[in-house]
């Protein structure tokens, strides 16, 4: 336990002191100087907030060409160490002259007082390329003389070489050489003494004596900042300016009207800002060290996947270049095949021919046997010349062999399909038909690709969904999404591989899940005058008798009846979508939904009305024409006649159907091939569409607190056709949802 808690001990200790030694790396990162790349020496502050050695900054002037502009903005008293008469105490001693504080105000500030003229022509203000952020900061008409000395940056420069001893040991200013060790300082003098040099140079009963001896340094900092135009002690900050200034520099005109505070407020202000700041910092190194982590953890997989990736491309492009040797050798197989055959039959017929030339001495003694008078002896020659010259008996022929042997003999690629778009629709789900083109060559199978195109657009290549060897020039797609856009295309394939995509076709899935019903003519249907189909789907009304005897009173009235047919199927929530087919050629004919129990109610045994022509809902039974009744009605119907639709005064159509001054009071629009239904139980609203381009007609309110079912009136002769479902069609099915391609 004891060895366990002393590794534990250790552990931790050379865990801090990984640390320590880390930010102490970090650290020495700022205490360099961005042009010579050392620690700082007498660093001044530039406008731009960055600092630079002076010595270095009056390189770089000397560099840009400003010559005596590099004036000293220390504030310091020359050092006896670099006062070239000053040698050794050993030698001859000089005191070293204080100049008189007015002479610094004059040479600083003389010229600068309210009321002095200026000259025609100002001092070139000096620019200064700032190393580290790479741009000319503008120094004024001083140049290094106006800038401000950073006396902080020195002290952390100073305790950082005492930390990590660096520079090794300081050595006396005065010595001659071999200079001793010095052991103290004097911030008067500006120099580091060793004890003999110290006592010569402060010597009893002196005013020198009276300095307070210090620490060796390198270099001495004033007491306190100094302000680099008249030599003051800073004591106020210029918010401003954003500027330290003197007692002088604050009643100048210069900074007249700018907010000044006192030095101790905006160092509070400032010290509680950085503060935060570092305590915020400190406090979320554990988390931003966590997030490092997981970054270069992601830096990992991004390349171990990049890595795999490239390895994947090269596996397809290998295996890409596989296909194509396969299919270059089978193709130059089909050639060299075809290219034997023709010449095959091409030398049998040159030897035949040939054979023909080498019969030319058996011609001349054919001719001599012509000759013979002796007919038994020409019998007897002639048969043996007969059956040793067989192109005697038979004329000579020649059997060309076709065109020349070209690529156009090859197998070609099928054309790109056309596209059925009578056949084509979207229900609940998507048939798609097509077919090649006259003379094209035959496809083995298909490949079809679809994508949604009302989704924003991903950057990258477009992403189709596909699906490969469709068999037959029909197909239909599963699962669409609804109230979406396709678009589709087709391409073929056969031994010569993939042909052209046919042109893209755009379909409109339905707004909502499509509701599947049968007729139902249990309620309010004459068997007399209506018929269903075995299938449920188509009804049929047939005027009968009280038409005939209303064409012949047509001037005393006749009474007909409504005949209704309502869907075995109610709808109690959602969305739902149902099409169907009205024959243009129908008298009346209403076609909605309402209310379940109203239907019933209002439909069995509802009474006659009088004429055909009597239409009391002005093209809809939704009552929107009372405006007093607040509630929403039971039901809510489109009405069609003669091929038209009937659209009232207070149809909230989306077919705009409006005039010059506004909407019209009664209007027809001609009838699609197909109606849709859209019913939305929760929002209590019904719309009518066109089936084909899915172009709204009319949208109602209905009262939707009970089963809403779909229902049918005919008023004389009419018929609907419920659309059929595509999926009981027997075509091939693929599904909607799988995996994507890239195009």
């Amino acid at each position: 336990m004891a060895e366990g808690a002393d590794m534990h001990t250790f552990t931790s200790i050379m865990d801090a002191l990984v640390r320590i030694s880390t930010s102490m790396k970090n650290m020495e990162k700022e205490l360099l100087c961005p042009v010579c790349q050392e620690m700082y020496k007498q660093p001044l502050v530039l406008p731009c907030t960055h600092n630079v050695c002076q010595a270095c900054a009056r390189e770089v002037l000397g560099q840009q060409g400003y010559i005596g502009h590099g004036g000293d903005p220390s504030s310091e008293p020359t050092s006896p160490a670099s006062t070239p008469s000053t040698r050794s105490p050993r030698l001859a001693r000089r005191t070293l002259p204080k100049p008189d504080r007015l002479d610094r105000l004059l040479k600083s500030g003389f010229g600068t007082y309210p009321g002095r003229k200026r000259g025609a022509l100002h001092p070139q203000a000096i620019m200064f390329p700032c190393p580290a952020c790479q741009g000319d900061v503008d120094l004024g008409e001083r140049g290094l003389a106006g800038l401000f000395r950073n006396l902080t940056l020195e002290r952390v420069v100073e305790r950082y070489r005492q930390s990590v001893s660096v520079g090794g040991a300081i050595l006396c200013q005065l010595c001659k050489p071999p200079p001793l060790e010095a052991t103290k300082g004097c911030a008067e003098c500006r120099a580091s003494f060793c004890n003999e040099c110290f006592k010569l140079l402060h010597p009893w009963g002196t005013q020198k004596a009276q300095h307070e001896p210090t620490l060796p340094a390198l270099s001495f900092r004033p007491k306190g900042l100094m302000c680099p135009d008249h030599k003051e002690e800073v004591t106020h900050y210029c918010k401003t300016c954003q500027r330290l200034v003197c007692q002088l520099c604050r009643v100048r005109r210069t900074h007249g009207g700018h907010k000044i505070t006192p030095v101790l407020s905006a160092y509070q202000a400032l010290k509680d800002k950085l503060t935060k700041s570092l305590t915020y910092i400190l406090g979320n190194q554990d988390t931003v060290q966590t997030q490092i982590c997981e970054l270069e953890e992601t830096v990992r997989h991004t390349e171990v996947s990049g890595q795999q990736a490239k390895e994947e491309v090269a596996q397809l492009v290998r295996g890409l270049g596989a296909v194509l040797d396969e299919k270059r050798a089978s193709l130059l197989q089909a050639i060299e095949e075809c290219q034997q055959e023709r010449l095959a039959r091409l030398g049998a017929q040159i030897q035949e021919h040939r054979s023909l030339l080498d019969g030319s001495g058996l011609v001349g003694y054919a001719q001599e046997v012509l000759k013979e008078t002796d007919q038994p002896c020409f019998v007897q020659a002639a048969k043996q010349l007969h059956n040793r010259y067989p192109g005697v008996s038979c004329p000579l022929t020649f059997r060309p062999l076709g065109p020349p042997l070209t690529p156009l003999s090859l197998p070609t690629v099928p054309e790109a399909p056309v596209i059925d778009t009578q056949r084509t629709f979207a229900y609940d789900q998507i048939f798609l038909c097509w077919r090649l083109p006259p003379h094209s060559p035959p496809a083995w199978h298909y490949t079809i690709e679809f994508r949604r195109t009302d989704v924003p657009a991903q950057p990258g290549p477009t992403r189709w969904q596909r699906r490969e060897e469709v068999r037959g020039t029909s197909a239909l797609l599963e699962n669409p999404d609804t109230g979406s856009v396709y678009v589709l295309r087709v391409r073929g394939c056969n031994k010569a591989g993939y042909g052209e995509y046919s042109e893209d076709v755009h379909l409109h899935t339905p707004p909502a899940p499509v509701l599947h019903f049968f007729l139902d003519g249990r309620w309010g249907a004459s068997r007399e005058r209506l018929a269903i189909s075995k299938d449920q789907r188509a009804v049929r009304s047939v005027p009968g008798l009280p038409l005939l005897l209303a064409a012949e009173r047509l001037l005393t009235g006749c009474h007909l009846s409504v005949d209704v047919v309502l869907g075995d199927v109610a709808v109690t929530q959602g969305r739902s979508y149902w099409a169907c087919a009205v024959d243009p050629a129908s008298y009346l004919v209403k076609v909605g939904v309402g209310l379940e129990s109203k239907l019933q109610e209002s439909f069995q045994g509802a009474p006659d009305v009088i004429s055909p022509r009597y239409d009391p809902d002005s093209g809809h039974d939704s009552g929107a024409e009372d405006a007093t009744v607040e509630a929403s009605p039971p039901f809510a119907f489109l009405t069609i006649g003669m091929g038209k639709i009937l659209l009232g005064s207070g149809a909230s159509s989306g077919a705009g159907l409006t005039g010059r001054d506004g909407p019209a009071a009664s209007c027809t629009v001609p009838l699609p091939p197909r109606l849709g239904i859209c019913l939305d139980y929760e929002r209590g609203r019904v719309s009518f569409l066109d089936a084909v381009s899915f172009r709204g007609l009319l949208e109602c309110p209905l009262d939707c607190s009970g089963p809403v079912c779909p229902a049918f009136c005919f008023i004389g002769g009419g018929a609907v056709q419920l659309q059929e479902p595509v999926g009981t069609k027997p075509e091939r099915k693929v599904t909607i949802g799988g995996f994507a391609k890239l195009d």
